[in-house]
């Protein structure tokens, strides 16, 4: 596995999956969060979570909520299930990185309001699609304008909505 030409994050694969616009702003240090009620909301149950696991590890662009240290399971806490798709492949690819690092390792998706754990690995056919998505990322980021906003039930919960639609 070679690294890529740009810098990626785990919040740019989650944006992938969730909305390009918001990708695109977000990347381009247009950045909303600072005032939505919901990003406080999920950052305050991020603190309240799992007080007793070590947080918010950081290495080589990865930012894991925590890990077990008895097995390589890495965890995410989320606040709920509403896109999952984007935080299984955000952990996905955590899990892609740590293995170009040369660390085998599983994931965990902590949804700590619903009580909910939902097991991630990272298979052969997993990193093809990845290689794929990190491919039509960079493309996105290379655009000079963001792409066109998209209509749907989470608009109105994202950071972004009164950029999109004021």
């Amino acid at each position: 596995m070679e690294r890529k030409s740009i810098f990626i994050t785990g919040t740019q694969i989650n944006y992938f999956f969730v909305c390009k616009r918001k990708l695109w702003l977000f990347s381009h240090n247009i950045t909303m969060e600072y005032n939505s009620e919901l990003v406080e909301l999920g950052s305050l149950l991020h603190q309240d979570s799992y007080k007793k696991k070590r947080k918010e590890i950081e290495f080589d662009g990865i930012k894991i909520d925590f890990f077990e240290n008895n097995k390589v399971i890495i965890h995410e806490v989320k606040k709920s299930t509403a896109v999952e798709k984007s935080h299984i492949w955000q952990l996905k690819y955590y899990l892609y990185r740590l293995k170009e690092l040369g660390i085998n390792a599983e994931g965990k998706i902590d949804y700590p309001l619903q009580k909910k754990t939902e097991k991630v690995l990272l298979s052969n056919a997993d990193e093809k699609v990845i290689s794929n998505i990190i491919f039509k990322l960079e493309k996105i980021l290379k655009e000079q304008f963001p792409p066109e906003k998209i209509v749907q039930k989470i608009c109105k919960k994202c950071s972004y909505y009164e950029f999109c639609y004021a």
